[in-house]
């Protein structure tokens, strides 16, 4: 991949026809990788993985590293697919499949919802000796602990065997479980426990969120996050949300 980093690490974002419009999500996006704090140089290292061809055709407008997705459902992947509906998973499972692979290549990845702005360098806060290192919509207090309710919105993975074999397991539990549809993240807090998980021996670290912080909740009018010294240095915002997916620690 020519976006790779030195270390083969590379960033990853999916885009749809809707996310890559003019004046949209994707826009903002690539801006905040200009006007934050180290993290311009990043902006080369970012690859849109499109679900479209409508995507791929404007994401080549706007950045030099497009993938476009080989598939037979394009339709049902350009919408904006409201949460969980047929769309919406099936667009979280392709590209789960798509991580998958690029694992298999050799190569690691940092991925991030395109509704994520960057206004911080987030990789000092990573830890080298950890696998798989992924946000949290309920952190429990402890990195380690699998009690942490996951949103894979913002995930860091080194390829090896055992997080290869991990996201095959991840992606083939995928029908395991009777019930309503499952997105991505539902089925991981389904298997975290699994004693394969053990047995793989992945290490995994569960990245503190700014949720338990009452002084960090969003204003009710907006966007704009309300921060305290102790995490405004080092905030990754989700502007569609309306609220902070991940605080790195000072």
């Amino acid at each position: 991949m020519n976006a790779a980093m030195e270390d083969k690490t590379v960033i990853i974002t999916a885009l749809n026809k809707a996310w890559v419009a003019p004046n949209s999500m994707f826009d903002l996006f690539l801006e905040s990788f200009h006007i934050g704090i180290g993290t311009e140089k990043y902006l080369k290292h970012v690859i849109g993985v499109c679900l479209d061809n409508k995507a791929y055709e404007q994401c080549l407008h706007l950045h030099p590293h497009c993938y476009l997705i080989n598939a037979t459902d394009y339709d049902q992947l350009s919408g904006p697919n409201n949460y969980m509906t047929p769309g919406y998973l099936k667009l979280v499972w392709r590209r789960m499949e798509f991580l998958m692979e690029v694992l298999a290549l050799g190569y690691n990845f940092l991925f991030t919802d395109a509704d994520i702005l960057w206004f911080r360098d987030p990789f000092p806060q990573f830890l080298p000796d950890v696998d798989f290192q992924i946000a949290c919509d309920h952190y429990k207090g402890n990195s380690s602990s699998k009690s942490n309710w996951v949103n894979s919105g913002f995930t860091y993975v080194k390829a090896n065997n055992k997080t290869i074999k991990f996201y095959e397991f991840w992606c083939g539990s995928r029908w395991r479980f009777r019930g309503r549809r499952k997105h991505d993240q539902e089925v991981f807090n389904l298997i975290k426990r699994d004693p394969f998980v053990d047995q793989i021996g992945i290490k995994m670290r569960f990245l503190d969120t700014l949720h338990e912080t009452p002084a960090l909740s969003p204003f009710p009018t907006g966007n704009i996050i309300p921060t305290h010294t102790g995490c405004s240095q080092n905030l990754i915002y989700s502007l569609q949300s309306g609220e902070a997916h991940f605080c790195l620690e000072s």
